[in-house]
């Protein structure tokens, strides 16, 4: 089963043009898409109460791909919050098990920040967090080019596989260190691809405020021939895996949706059990 969705639901401006409230983005995301991947856990761990509410607010198939906090992937300090990083991660699993127990989790996203490198001591931390995490399932994203140079390509891979861990297959500009080539591989039986856009400028845009850097990074609009190229790779994973996870993530401009509904439509996909869409009065 091939599952296509975007990076949140509050950006994609063309999804919404006929809707009066917008507190009903949710709802009406999922009359489009039958997964999401779940940012808003990365900036704040959320309240049972909101989890809860957004599961009421999606189909019974639906699934939420969770991006784990910035505190549990190093790109923030733990200490002025939590007395230990143990208790930020005992919060985020608490925070899922309203989620875990309809059945709507697909699995955890830890996503490392590019100054997480191949080394002994970030391995041991791989290992530490996704321990930590269990019994979730869990995909891990490098952005540091030295887990797939050719001297730790395979042994990374390998690393996925026996910790029985989603590779996250990263379309992305190839802008040096700070950025992971294209490796369509599983370790898994699910796949899990995550489109960034190539904007190669804004990828590696610095003198920049956080705001005005995410802005440009994921400033990007696949063209047809792109897309056609994702639907060879996906045919290629179709065969060595159960399940297939798309994450469009280049949201700056707005054109993530639009990207995957033509990519749905070139896959040949119809999706059921999603909320039926709105219709207009006149």
């Amino acid at each position: 089963m091939i599952f296509i969705g975007l990076t949140g639901w509050g950006d994609h401006d063309s999804l919404y043009t006929e809707l009066s409230n917008k507190k009903d983005k949710l709802m009406t995301y999922a009359s489009h898409f039958p997964i999401v991947e779940l940012d808003a856990t990365y900036y704040a761990i959320q309240r049972t109460s909101t989890i809860e509410k957004w599961c009421q607010e999606t189909p019974e198939s639906f699934k939420f791909v969770v991006k784990a906090h910035q505190f549990m992937t190093g790109h923030s300090d733990y200490r002025d919050y939590y007395d230990s990083i143990k208790d930020v991660f005992i919060a985020f699993k608490d925070m899922l098990k309203p989620m875990q127990e309809r059945n709507k989790l697909a699995f955890v996203l830890l996503q490392f920040p590019p100054w997480f490198d191949c080394t002994s001591k970030n391995i041991r931390y791989v290992k530490f967090a996704t321990e930590l995490l269990k019994p979730y399932k869990i995909a891990v994203e490098f952005r540091n080019q030295t887990w797939f140079q050719d001297e730790y390509k395979e042994e990374t891979l390998s690393f996925l596989h026996d910790s029985e861990l989603i590779h996250s297959i990263c379309d992305e500009p190839n802008a040096g260190i700070g950025s992971i080539p294209f490796v369509n591989r599983v370790t898994d039986d699910i796949a899990f691809i995550r489109l960034h856009g190539r904007n190669v400028h804004g990828w590696t845009q610095q003198n920049r405020t956080s705001d005005e850097w995410r802005e440009v990074r994921y400033l990007y609009d696949y063209n047809k021939d792109e897309l056609a190229w994702l639907k060879r790779q996906v045919d290629i994973l179709k065969h060595k895996t159960k399940h297939i996870y798309i994450v469009f993530n280049n949201n700056s401009g707005g054109h993530a949706a639009g990207n995957a509904k033509t990519f749905i439509d070139l896959m040949d996909i119809e999706y059921s059990g999603l909320f039926p869409k709105q219709l207009k009065l006149f």
